[in-house]
């Protein structure tokens, strides 16, 4: 310190210090309700591969492009979608066997330099990206999709089938071994963002639950806008549609509509297509390579979406009632957001066959009106979610 700093120092009274503390403190304030785009932003994710999570990246990128998005793993493709924006590290090299490398994602994320930003939004559905640290000066937002399935809601699931195939035995060894640990790391990490924003009701109550933390509500971005004006000819039969995976329970419909004869189309596929044509009679039939074009066109001419997974929040359905397609949904999770009875859809309570073959046989399409459907869908939109998120966000600078 210089000879003029000691001086200046040594003339400041209490009064002066307060004063220059309440000046810190008002430019503080300044900064925090500045526009959003004048902050220096970073974005954070687990994994950038394909998926609805990446889709909320790709809208925070559109609402911050010149931010950069730190990421443990991106695709060639996505990087490119991304404008160069992404950055990795030595984890980008293992390729797929990302996949096994929990312990290794943790360090990486945990060891981030992002203490030089305004603001910092992760967006996590494993949990790595929220472990983060940032300065006192950050302000740290989490969108969270899901506390991790596998430490927490769905862990008895992945013990069951971990979804590893041949290395599923390893899998489920090490799960039960290293979830009491990870646990704690995941509620610990869970505490480190100044706010949390989750992506459904659903989501939200499994924040308090498992990580004791409130947090507000921004629907994910859908591009209904794309499905609205595909052309509905006549609607028919029944639509099950996206990855084949177990957790999706998609068998409850394709037993549900053997049993009852009614026609539905199975579209995609996944570990579970052979388990599922097993079970199929003759009324379903499977797309396994199914198009954009033709999965809109299932969307847009179906008499309902059949949805039988507990699903985070659920897409899928969200689109289909883009084309005023209403949802007959299991009365759980993210449906709840979006399925209102007699007017988007309906419910069956239980996730057996009989009690989707009960909302089957009782379900009347001749209720719901498609203009009424879409309508409802628009609420969750692209420019929903960029208003909501910037609301969101301006309260918490507020």
């Amino acid at each position: 310190m210089s000879r003029i700093d000691d001086t200046v120092n040594e003339r400041q009274t209490p009064a002066d210090t307060a004063v220059r503390q309440e000046g810190q403190q008002v430019a503080s304030s300044a900064r925090k309700q500045a526009d959003l785009a004048h902050l220096k932003v970073a974005i954070v994710h687990d994994w950038l591969i394909s998926g609805g999570a990446e889709k909320v990246v790709k809208e925070l990128h559109h609402m911050f492009p010149d931010a950069p998005i730190y990421t443990s793993y991106c695709t060639d493709e996505l990087r490119e979608a991304f404008d160069n924006k992404v950055v990795t590290g030595w984890l980008q090299h293992f390729g797929k066997l990302r996949k096994f490398l929990v312990i290794p994602r943790i360090w990486w994320f945990s060891r981030l330099k992002l203490d030089d930003y305004d603001l910092v939004i992760s967006s996590s559905g494993n949990g790595e990206a929220f472990g983060i640290k940032t300065g006192p000066n950050t302000l740290h937002i989490n969108y969270c999709h899901t506390p991790t399935h596998y430490y927490w809601r769905h862990y008895d699931l992945y013990i069951k089938q971990p979804g590893f195939g041949v290395f599923n035995p390893i899998v489920r060894l090490a799960l039960k071994i290293l979830v009491g640990p990870l646990r704690k790391w995941d509620f610990k990490a869970a505490q480190r963002a100044d706010v949390m924003i989750a992506n459904s009701t659903h989501i939200q109550s499994d924040i308090k639950t498992y990580y004791g933390r409130d947090s507000v509500v921004v629907f994910p971005p859908i591009d209904v806008a794309s499905f609205q004006d595909t052309p509905s000819t006549s609607r028919s039969g029944f639509l099950v549609l996206g990855r084949q995976v177990p957790q999706k329970r998609q068998e409850l419909a394709v037993q549900a509509c053997t049993e009852l004869n009614l026609p539905l189309v199975v579209a995609g596929n996944g570990p579970e297509n052979a388990h599922l044509q097993k079970l199929a009679g003759p009324s379903v039939t499977f797309d396994t390579n199914v198009s954009d074009e033709a999965r809109d066109n299932y969307m847009a001419n179906t008499t309902a979406f059949i949805f039988t997974g507990e699903d985070d929040f659920g897409i899928t359905p969200v689109e289909a009632m883009a084309t005023g397609t209403p949802v007959i949904a299991y009365k759980a999770g993210g449906a709840l957001d979006y399925v209102v009875p007699g007017k988007t859809g309906e419910f069956f309570t239980e996730q057996t066959v009989e009690s989707l073959k009960t909302a089957l046989q009782t379900f009347d399409p001749s209720k719901y009106n498609s203009n009424d459907i879409k309508t409802v869908a628009q609420q969750f939109s692209v420019v929903e979610f960029h208003n909501n998120m910037r609301t969101a966000l301006k309260n918490v600078l507020q």
